[in-house]
């Protein structure tokens, strides 16, 4: 009977190294051969869906009730037609519809996620996550699902978010989805117009380390709390104690104080996040920011000093999707085909919080 050696594995040189510093591993029984170095890896998107529902609601139907018209709309937003949800559709069907796109853009399946993160202020229910009811949607089993909730700039927090989350090699799914026509209060011309309905998402997933997400800023001033806000349906205020024609359930924001924080802090959010980046503002290809408002974007523009970047903008068709704005206009600019593989992308969002986000990532897969 014999019995096997011991092994020490150990770094050389030892005494019977060919070379110091050659990193060769060494046993007491001899020389092994190194394990392959796995290659260097990010995390950036592998596919791109979106969903808007079937219903384009015209200018002409939302002025009158806002005792507005079509033609100050388009004047004060740039808004032609948005899209509103069908009776029978609640943001995680909007949603579903957007993650089964994505997917398959991605080339991967259901049961290959990881996590699924849906960015949202209109979730189905106030308990339990929409995410839990899109896992079950789509059929992935194995994926940790719970909401986000940043107000409009809920996709980036989460699409930041996610991506710290992913083990190596691992895949996300990030679904930005809200059903504003549900919150909005028709008689209010400050908001009525501004707003549809839709879902856009992103599956998340490893790329070579020269693709992928690079730095991000994401900022909350809890001091403005009240400047976007739905007061009814929470634990301050739950919706038992309200009629159903009570104010309090719906959307409601000034508009004046949210066009000047926009005005002044995004120009800085998207400075910050270019400067850890390390990148002039004429790197960057593409800018994809929320779609607000069509005319606040062509004011601000100017102000974000991005000589190169061909600017994506769907707000004159959709509207205002809250969260779901910055992906579908994402996927609308990488189905048309105009993000080229090594392109700089800056994505920035605002919101209710208020709330700020920026991140650049360098597309790619």
């Amino acid at each position: 009977m014999s019995l096997s050696q011991p092994t020490s594995r150990f770094q050389g040189p030892t005494a019977d190294s060919a070379e110091p510093g050659t990193g060769l591993w060494y046993t007491l029984g001899g020389l092994l051969e190194p394990p392959e170095p796995a290659a260097p890896s990010a995390v950036g998107i592998l596919g791109t869906g979106s969903y808007l529902p079937a219903r384009v609601v015209s200018n002409d139907e939302v002025a009158a009730p806002a005792g507005v018209d079509d033609a100050w709309i388009v004047r004060k937003t740039g808004i032609r037609s948005r899209r509103y949800a069908a009776p029978d559709e609640a943001t995680s069907d909007l949603a579903a519809h957007a993650a089964r796109a994505a997917l398959t853009n991605a080339g991967i399946g259901p049961g290959d996620l990881d996590f699924i993160v849906v960015a949202t202020s209109t979730p189905d229910h106030p308990q339990p996550a929409t995410a839990a009811i899109v896992q079950h949607a789509i059929g992935s089993e194995n994926a940790a699902s719970f909401d986000l909730n940043a107000v409009c700039s809920s996709f980036l927090f989460a699409l930041n978010a996610t991506a710290g989350l992913l083990p190596e090699g691992g895949h996300g799914l990030v679904i930005g989805a809200d059903v504003y026509s549900r919150i909005i209060n028709p008689a209010d011309r400050r908001s009525a117009p501004l707003f549809g309905d839709g879902a856009g998402a992103v599956v998340l997933g490893p790329v070579p380390a020269e693709y992928g997400l690079g730095a991000s800023v994401m900022e909350t001033f809890g001091d403005l709390h009240r400047t976007i806000r739905v007061p009814a349906g929470g634990s301050r205020l739950p919706a038992r104690r309200l009629s159903d024609e009570d104010a309090a359930h719906f959307f409601a924001m000034e508009g004046r104080a949210v066009r000047d924080f926009v005005t002044a802090r995004l120009p800085l959010s998207t400075r910050e996040v270019l400067r850890r980046s390390g990148l002039p503002p004429e790197t960057i290809d593409h800018f994809i920011p929320h779609q607000a408002n069509g005319q606040m974007l062509q004011d601000i523009l100017p102000s974000l000093d991005l000589p190169r970047a061909r600017v994506h903008l769907t707000v004159a068709d959709y509207a205002n999707t809250g969260a779901a704005s910055v992906p579908v206009t994402l996927d609308a600019a990488h189905r048309s085909g105009a993000l080229a593989e090594g392109d700089r992308l800056l994505l920035s969002a605002f919101g209710g919080g208020m709330s700020i986000a920026s991140t650049v990532l360098r597309w790619g897969r």
